[in-house]
This record gives C-alpha cells, sequence and structure tokens, in this order.
C-alpha cells in the first residue's frame, strides 16, 4: 500500500500503476469537505464516473450517488459442488451452459412472464422504484450483458464450482441516474463548488438523502435475490445432470453503501467496484473470462476500510479492447475453455470487450492485496457463458 499525502487528506492505494485518470479521479474525491480520513484505492482500480472503480470513501453525513454507482448491487455468487475436480468432461461442461443459457435469459432479454417474489410487495414508494417495479417483474433472475457472466470452474480444493457475476438489472442504473439527477440539483440550488460536476451529492438526513439510501437498499434486496434465483436454477440443472449435491455459497455485493463504524465513528462508505473485507469475512474477486478467480477471507484493515477488490480491473475500455484486440488471439486466450458464444453488438460485430487481454493480471491483483485478504480458493474457469 502506498500513501499520497499532498491533499487535503491521503490516498491510500494498493493499485501498483493507477492509470492517469483514475488518479485524477481519486485527488478529486479528497477535496470533497465530508469524505473522512483518507481515500482507498484498490488493486483493480480503473476510471468511472465520477469515482474510479475500485474506490472507497467514508462519509460525515453526505451521500454521493455516483459514489457506488450505475449498478447498484452488483455483485458475486459462488457455489461450491460436491463434484471432484476434473471430473466433467468438456461435453458435459457444454451440456451444462447449454441447459443454464436455455433457463436463464442473458444480454438483453427477460423473462417472458412476470415472476413472483414477496419482496416486490416491500418496494418503497419513491417515484423512480415505483416506475420500474414492472419491468423489474420480468427481469428477476436473469443475467444481463456487459462483464455479467456464469461460469464453472475447477478449485485448487479439488471441487467444481459455479459463479454468477451479476446485478439488480434496470433498477440500480435508473435509480442512479434519478438520484444524481435530484443531487445536481441540490447542489446548484447551494451554489456548490465541485471537484467534478460527477461528484454531486446530497445531505444523508434530508428527504432525498433518505430516499437515495431507501431506492439502493431495495436495490440491493433485488440484486441479492436476482442471484439466488440463477443459482437455484443452476444447481437444480447441475443435480439433475450430475447429481451432485451442494456444500457452500457465498452471495455477496460490490456497488453499495452502507452505515458503518471505523476509527470510532459513524460514516456512510461508499464502496463502487469494491468488496467487504470485514475479518473473516468470506468473498469473491473474479478476474476476467479466460483467468482465475478467487475465493478470499477479508482481514478487516483498517486503512482499506476494511474493503478489498471487486475483480481484476480493465486496463482497456469497453472501445478500445473492440479497436485493438485480435479475434484469433483472443480466442487462443480462451483455449481449453468451454465458450460458445461470443457476444456480438448491435451492428452484428463481435464483441471483445470482455476478453482476457482487456483485464489486468489477476495473480498480480492479488498480490497486491495480500495485507486486505487471505486466500482460500483458487478456482480455474473450465466453462463460460455471457449475455
Amino acid at each position: 500500500m502506498k500513501t499520497i499525502v499532498n491533499y487535503r487528506i491521503p490516498i491510500k492505494s494498493w493499485c501498483a500503476d493507477i492509470e492517469p485518470g483514475a488518479m485524477e479521479q481519486a485527488v478529486n474525491l479528497t477535496a470533497l469537505p465530508f469524505v473522512y480520513g483518507h481515500v482507498a484505492i484498490m488493486a483493480d482500480c480503473h476510471v468511472g464516473f465520477g469515482m474510479p472503480i475500485g474506490g472507497v470513501i467514508a462519509c460525515k453525513d453526505f451521500i454521493v450517488p455516483n459514489a457506488v454507482g450505475v449498478d447498484i448491487g452488483c455483485g458475486m455468487c459462488a457455489v461450491k459442488t460436491s463434484l471432484k475436480a476434473q471430473s466433467l468432461a468438456p461435453d458435459t461442461v457444454r451440456l451444462l451452459l447449454n441447459r443454464i443459457r436455455s433457463s436463464i435469459p442473458m444480454g438483453f432479454a427477460h423473462h417472458k412472464s412476470e415472476q413472483n417474489w414477496e419482496g416486490f410487495s416491500k418496494a418503497p414508494d419513491i417515484g423512480v422504484v415505483q416506475q420500474e417495479l414492472q419491468s423489474a417483474k420480468k427481469q428477476l433472475g436473469t443475467l444481463g450483458g456487459g462483464n455479467h457472466f456464469l461460469e464453472i470452474q475447477e478449485g485448487d480444493d479439488d471441487h467444481i464450482w459455479f459463479m454468477i457475476h451479476s446485478g439488480s438489472r434496470n433498477f440500480g442504473l435508473k435509480i442512479a441516474e434519478d438520484f444524481h439527477g435530484r443531487a445536481l440539483s441540490y447542489c446548484n440550488k447551494h451554489g456548490l463548488e465541485l471537484p467534478d460536476k460527477d461528484l454531486v451529492y446530497v445531505p444523508l438526513e434530508s428527504e432525498t438523502g433518505a430516499q437515495y439510501l431507501a431506492a439502493m437498499n431495495y436495490a440491493l434486496s433485488f440484486a441479492y435475490e436476482n442471484r439466488q434465483r440463477m443459482k437455484n436454477r443452476i444447481s437444480d440443472i447441475f443435480s439433475e445432470e450430475t447429481r451432485c449435491g451442494f456444500l457452500h455459497e457465498i452471495n455477496i455485493h460490490h456497488n453499495f453503501a452502507a452505515q458503518e463504524t471505523h476509527y470510532n465513528r459513524q460514516l456512510i462508505v461508499h464502496r463502487k467496484g469494491a468488496t467487504r473485507a470485514s475479518k473473516g469475512l468470506e468473498g469473491i474477486i473474479p478476474g476476467s473470462m479466460g483467468t482465475a478467480s478467487y475465493i478470499v477471507r477479508g482481514k478487516g484493515q483498517a486503512d482499506s476500510f476494511e474493503s478489498c477488490s471487486h475483480g481484476a480491473g480493465r486496463v482497456m475500455g469497453r472501445n478500445e479492447a473492440n479497436r485493438k484486440l485480435v479475434f484469433e488471439q483472443v480466442r487462443q486466450s480462451m483455449k481449453g475453455i468451454v465458450f460458445d458464444a461470443w457476444p456480438r453488438g448491435r451492428k452484428g460485430k463481435i464483441d471483445l470487450s470482455e476478453a482476457p487481454a482487456a483485464y489486468k493480471d489477476i495473480d498480480a491483483v492479488i498480490a497486491a492485496q495480500k495485507d486486505l485478504i487471505d486466500v482460500v480458493v483458487k478456482l480455474r474457469p473450465i466453462g463460460v457463458a455471457k449475455g
């Protein structure tokens, strides 16, 4: 960890080579008067909207919508099966993935009928939540696109695992956009100077702040249930095809804000592309679609606000990856992994934005944060499905 001290508050960074744009965003965070103690930058840091992805801040009495991000509740679910590593032939992996694809809507696809969930009756009476409620009833239990994925893996614990990366679907995006606009109005009304127009904020105790927390927490519940629904369906498929049992599961968020105690103060910790890593808490740090992922256990390190990275982190933006990467080289990087369906953009061109070369070296990212986490299991992908 490196500490940079020449700002209003320090920046504490676990990122070995932070890109200039992300560093500028970290510096902008130090200028916000309510950010407490320091800004923490995780090992997978890269540029986001306003705040870098892989950034953590603890705030006194204020909430920053873009310090949570647009995919509220995006996170990971991992399940350890009773199957032994190397027990699944490629044809079986392909069969499992084909059944999963036919059962779980991916990309822009939704369920044809509304899904039942008791949480729908508990939606807060907040305009943007109510507006999205009907469409959300067909999105529950769907993967989405972009960097969301389903993966079958072999662990160095000698077991087969499967893993899901998904969030709150359109709920999170619409809530983020709505409250960013409301925060912008608040800052303009009060003539507040901002280091970046994307870092607008509202008081936690204001009506807008209270509504944001309620809407965000509802999106977190939806995102958790979304992953649970997919996990249950995949478990059924595994059970039907392999007669396996299920030994352990983890389901966590990595885009959220939470009221926590740090340095003997009540603060609201914003984790944007960062995972909670309290002492003894299990977490999931995925790599790219062609590289390892890790099950980890937090060490409760105070300087990171008890956080760690949420993944490998990008080294190329999506457009840059599609410009620079060569399909044959990308295909070779997936050798030995069952992956049949490269996504295509709206114009029909193969989308390489999620290729392994678009991401940092996950092993280097893990090594950079050994003071934040202990590795429990290393997982190697043997089959991948993406939206």
